[in-house]
């Protein structure tokens, strides 16, 4: 079917996934997934895994590609962008959807360089959503004093860029392996109350399936997860090596490793609703 749109997957106001792709596999087994839960989700690309391919066009074409074969609505979203450079790279790869990501400069420079990506990107119909707050790379960063989303200052955000949504820090980490983030639900509510557009979870990995339920009803919209696939797909692959060491054709190990990715995609689609 067509690549859908990030904006109307949001518009229906239900909670949508984000699955983060890296190599075609991810990709594939994203779609895979999907189609088991019978749930739209969203493909997105970060910035980090462009640089690993070396340009956006060979892997986002065959992101497109993926999708557009997909039986359930999938969307193609840029993640994580901090180079002016890829965000105008967007629109003319399939792309629907930009997260702008100035979240580690001063409040002032955050405010006014994601105000002018969101007039840019808006002008080619592009969705943007940006960050406020730090959600860390490192286990402890989320529970640091002050890094977490202030609601007032989230608003204020919010009128003064234009952006279509928000990725707040709630309580999550990126890059966890272990689901045991402890989210600030009453946080959660003060933003969804305060702040006019979707709710972005990022570092979604990391959260127990009950702390999941909660923040969607408490008031997350967009659900971002990437750790979770690969450590479905690298554990594949170790546990295929090692009980097979003298395999050397990558289609014996890479199918194994698509297909627990797919059941990741599934099983968090079917958490989230």
């Amino acid at each position: 079917m067509p690549l859908t749109r990030t904006a109307d997957l949001l518009a229906a106001g239900a909670p949508v996934a984000a699955f983060n792709v890296i190599t075609v596999e991810h990709a594939e087994a994203i779609a895979a997934g999907a189609e088991a839960a019978g749930c739209p989700a969203i493909l997105q690309l970060s910035e980090n895994a462009v640089t690993f391919h070396g340009s956006l066009p060979p892997i986002a074409s065959a992101a497109a590609a993926v999708a557009r074969a997909s039986s359930v609505p999938l969307a193609l979203h840029l993640d994580h962008v901090e180079s002016t450079a890829l965000l105008h790279a967007a629109a003319a790869h399939d792309f629907s959807s930009v997260m702008y990501d100035a979240s580690k400069l001063p409040y002032a420079d955050n405010v006014k360089a994601t105000a002018q990506a969101a007039r840019w990107a808006h002008t080619r119909g592009l969705w943007l959503e940006a960050e406020l707050g730090r959600v860390g790379g490192k286990p402890g960063d989320a529970h640091t004093p002050g890094v977490r989303t202030d609601p007032a200052e989230a608003a204020a955000f919010v009128a003064d860029t234009g952006v279509d949504a928000l990725a707040v820090a709630v309580g999550t980490t990126h890059a966890m392996t272990t689901r045991t983030a402890t989210l600030d639900h009453p946080l959660i509510a003060t933003l969804r109350a305060t702040v006019p557009v979707p709710l972005v979870l990022h570092g979604s990995s990391g959260v127990p399936d009950d702390e999941l339920r909660r923040a969607i009803t408490s008031g997350i919209t967009k659900v971002n997860v990437g750790t979770a696939l690969n450590k479905a797909y690298t554990g594949a692959i170790r546990a295929f090596l090692e009980a097979h060491p003298s395999t050397v054709d990558p289609r014996r190990y890479l199918g194994p490793a698509r297909e627990a990715m797919a059941g990741a995609v599934e099983r968090f689609l079917r958490v989230i609703g």
